[in-house]
């Protein structure tokens, strides 16, 4: 798998990139860097207490939405921030869009668990739910909306209760009895408009994520889905 974000000459370390996000002091930062798994990460704990006690209001947002890109968006380390979120955060002042990140780590990892036949998926659970819900509103017992013009499923899930009428069991048998009536591969939500399905000559589209990069092939997928 290619990675990414290349390390090249005059790129921030790691800890001057804490700097500048947290603006604490590089010895606070430096002592509290760890090796996990194959990246550097900093205890989740050490950026709750900048939250708490931060002078600087500021800083304060900027560590409590670094907190929640690593966390829930992108928590590959358990309890820890990773140094390739820094990465993504630092590139988010100058208007680069998470969207394309995202879908990709969410390929990558459900790909992975389906390989294995096992393990965690490493993503935000959050937005698969709500995908789930946008795209398997015919399922028994599965909330299903009439979708508006202007209607925005993010919108929807923050101001509904959360369910807990179903159960993980419940969600495994949903998903394992899935036909093919109950699933609307485009959601009801969005109007049909043109889509990228090739890259030069190739029919698929390269997927950039966090830790690297997917194949995407929306061509076939839509196939399989008898669209035109």
């Amino acid at each position: 798998m290619m990675r990414v974000y290349l390390r090249v000459v005059n790129v921030p370390t790691f800890s001057k990139k804490l700097m500048n996000i947290t603006g604490i002091s590089e010895q606070w930062v430096a002592v509290r860097i760890k090796q996990k798994e194959d990246s550097k990460c900093i205890l989740w704990k050490s950026l709750k207490y900048l939250i708490l006690t931060h002078l600087d209001v500021r800083k304060r947002v900027d560590v409590f939405a670094l907190s929640i890109y690593s966390l829930v968006v992108f928590p590959k380390a358990l309890r820890h921030v990773a140094e390739a979120i820094t990465n993504l955060f630092d590139l988010l002042d100058k208007r680069v869009t998470p969207i394309l990140a995202i879908l990709a780590e969410t390929f990558r990892s459900l790909s992975a668990c389906r390989k294995a036949g096992e393990g965690r998926f490493i993503g935000c659970a959050q937005l698969l739910l709500t995908w789930f819900h946008s795209h398997f509103g015919k399922v028994d017992k599965v909330s299903y909306l009439v979708f508006p013009e202007n209607y925005s499923p993010l919108k929807e899930i923050v101001v509904t209760p959360r369910r807990d009428d179903i159960s993980d069991e419940r969600w495994m048998a949903i998903l394992q009895n899935l036909q093919e009536q109950d699933i609307e591969w485009i959601a009801p939500l969005l109007l049909p408009d043109e889509i990228l399905y090739r890259c030069g000559n190739f029919d698929w589209v390269p997927l950039l994520g966090i830790w690297g990069a997917v194949g995407n092939v929306p061509l076939l997928v839509l196939k399989q889905y008898r669209s035109r």
